[in-house]
């Protein structure tokens, strides 16, 4: 495949509608360094510290999307806090519409705090409500979702599952069959709760532990027999398009009713920090099979695009141009 091929490829991403539903959150850290333990008890003393905040869950998967020339739309259920208003203040910072997003008086605005000392993470702590978003302010995200649909062309819509309680089996239900009726191709990026609800999606993520889960399945990497053999039962069972299952060191599993299965091998990256990776390879892949990219290539691509995030600290979208060169220089016929 040619220079010209890629270039043509990333420059189609531009102008894509994306909408996105799911658990947004703020990602902050606590920058500092380490250099004694305290008198107190022991642990680390964090000193010079830094503080910044980050959109993050779903939030961070539209980060990705723009990122990569298309416009995302995010959906989604907030609380009604002070942190709220950082939330807004950050889509805003990004650019990023709001009209998806609604409040709720007895929800929290999820947080999720890392301390880190060079480039180490210390500590992390989960500020949240992880149960599900009571019945009217599922009708009240539904009616933006709605509103959303009918007022812009989608072309793709991504599920971004946290378990934080946004995407319940009823949303799931009413989107999937919005999109069928559509014709818009829909995405996942799972957790275990819902794992199971998602029939009929066209592209379905998960990771190697969450589809062990999910499936109630003790797999060991690098089985890649029995994960195929499971892999197809289940996509099948789900009437699920194209499933992709990322192996971190293993590389990808990718399956496509029409092509059959393969593994994409891992590329060999200087890791500092896997969070993150996974809303880049769903944004990635999203683009990539709105083009009707071929699966294995799709994954190649969303392999290589969740390496690169992984070699930054902390929380970041991929970087269009870096991805591009890479997959000119690494993609070859």
């Amino acid at each position: 495949m040619s220079q010209n091929y890629f270039e043509q490829l990333f420059e189609s991403f531009n102008n894509k509608n994306i909408l996105i539903i799911g658990d947004v959150m703020i990602d902050s850290y606590l920058w500092g360094d380490v250099n004694r333990i305290s008198p107190e008890a022991p642990v680390p003393i964090l000193s010079g510290i830094g503080r910044e905040n980050r959109l993050g869950g779903a939030a961070n998967v539209a980060l990705n999307i723009q990122s990569l020339g298309a416009n995302p739309i995010l959906c989604s259920v907030i609380g009604d806090d002070v942190m709220s208003h950082d939330f807004f203040k950050l889509l805003k910072k990004q650019e990023l519409t709001a009209d998806g997003i609604v409040k709720c008086s007895n929800r929290m605005t999820t947080v999720k705090t890392r301390v880190i000392s060079q480039h180490q993470h210390l500590l992390r702590v989960d500020e949240e409500i992880c149960t599900p978003i009571p019945e009217d302010t599922e009708e009240k995200m539904m009616v933006k979702l709605q509103m959303l649909i009918n007022t812009n062309r989608i072309d793709a819509i991504i599920f971004e599952d946290y378990d934080k309680g946004v995407i319940t089996p009823s949303v799931i239900q009413k989107v999937v069959a919005i999109s069928k009726e559509k014709g818009i191709p829909t995405l996942v990026d799972p957790k275990k709760r819902n794992f199971n609800d998602y029939k009929g999606v066209t592209f379905f993520k998960p990771n190697f532990k969450e589809f062990n889960e999910g499936c109630k399945l003790e797999l060991k990497k690098g089985q890649h027999e029995e994960l195929i053999t499971a892999g197809k039962k289940f996509q099948k069972e789900q009437e699920i398009n194209i499933l992709m299952i990322t192996l971190s060191e293993h590389g990808v599993f990718i399956n496509h009713n029409a092509d059959g299965a393969s593994i994409v091998p891992a590329e060999i990256r200087n890791i500092s920090d896997v969070s993150g990776a996974g809303d880049t390879v769903i944004s990635v892949s999203a683009l990539c099979l709105i083009e009707n990219i071929e699966p294995h290539l799709i994954a190649r691509i969303a392999n290589m695009a969740g390496g690169l995030v992984c070699e930054e600290s902390g929380v970041v979208p991929v970087k269009k141009e870096l991805l591009l060169k890479e997959c000119i220089q690494k993609i070859k016929d």
